[in-house]
């Protein structure tokens, strides 16, 4: 697998859900587009999802280009070739992949083959394309995906579990949409005010408002924002700003650019000390020897 990237303000991660059945995740938060190239051959069925701004797929050496964007999906499956991924990201783009074995992906839904086109006897040798948008409950386990924050050791288990939530509710019947949702997410209004939340959040973070001044700038009750903010993102609204920036300020570090004191100013420690003490607990260790490390 090659990768090009940016790795400071940028990563790729690649989870195994068991043999043959992956999760991929594609964050470029620089102001330049990325490129990821990975191979998956004709037996793989890919699910690609746009969680945040956009990207392009690109086939036969560049001559073809399939873009999708935020809140959008691709289906890809093509069984009489490769279809290895050339993956465009551009800037401030997140994107997830789900790539898994055809006749896994059979398994899953032996009993439904009529209900899912493409599973039918007389198309499984053809290709197959769709786009569709994301729905609210998608884009939960999506973000939850993306942000995840637990335990290392339960990771594979949370994924694998996240995975299959997300293939069902991608399949779900139309007259079945919307019924697994907390009603007060259901509402598309809703949403858009807590991501609105946590871009605020993130666009603040050396001087974040109060959870009080953020849901009134919202406009949403702020039980509502926690409620809704923790469902959305898998954590509390703090919680979540603390490991935006750490990871901000691992990344300026990595840069070489700047000094320990000036990325705690950028995140929003007015003391190298609280920084410093903020770093290692989240990542273990200091600053000043995170960045050893890296000269290492």
């Amino acid at each position: 697998m090659e990768l090009q990237k940016n790795v400071a303000q940028s990563f790729y991660d690649e989870t195994t859900i068991s043999p043959g059945f992956f999760i991929l995740k594609f964050n470029n938060e620089t102001n330049q587009s990325q490129k990821y190239r990975r191979e998956v051959n004709a037996t793989f069925i890919q699910f690609h999802f746009c969680i945040k701004g956009s990207a392009s797929f690109l086939f036969n050496d560049g001559k073809y280009t399939l873009p999708i964007t935020e809140e959008k999906s691709l289906l890809l499956y093509n069984p009489q070739r490769d279809l290895p991924m050339n993956l465009e990201l551009e800037k401030n783009s997140w994107v997830i992949t789900l790539l898994l074995p055809i006749h896994k992906f059979h398994s899953l839904f032996s009993t439904e083959a009529n209900y899912i086109t493409f599973l039918t006897e007389e198309n499984k040798n053809r290709k197959y394309y769709q786009d569709g948008g994301i729905t609210p409950s998608m884009a939960i386990v999506l973000n939850q995906l993306m942000n995840y924050n637990l335990h290392p050791t339960i990771k594979p288990l949370y994924f694998k579990a996240k995975a299959y939530e997300l293939l069902s509710l991608y399949f779900n019947r139309p007259e079945d949409a919307d019924v697994e949702q907390c009603p007060f997410l259901a509402d598309e209004d809703n949403v858009v005010k807590i991501k609105k939340a946590k871009e605020i959040i993130m666009a603040r973070m050396a001087e974040p408002p109060t959870l009080q001044a953020l849901a009134d700038e919202i406009n949403l009750p702020i039980n509502r924002l926690k409620e809704g903010f923790k469902q959305i993102y898998g954590d509390s609204v703090f919680s979540f700003l603390f490991d935006y920036k750490m990871e901000v300020a691992r990344q300026l570090l990595a840069t070489g650019s700047h000094n320990v004191n000036e990325v705690g100013l950028k995140v929003g420690y007015s003391t190298s000390s609280h920084f410093i003490a903020a770093f290692k607990k989240k990542f273990g260790t200091t600053p000043k020897k995170f960045l050893m490390g890296l000269n290492l």
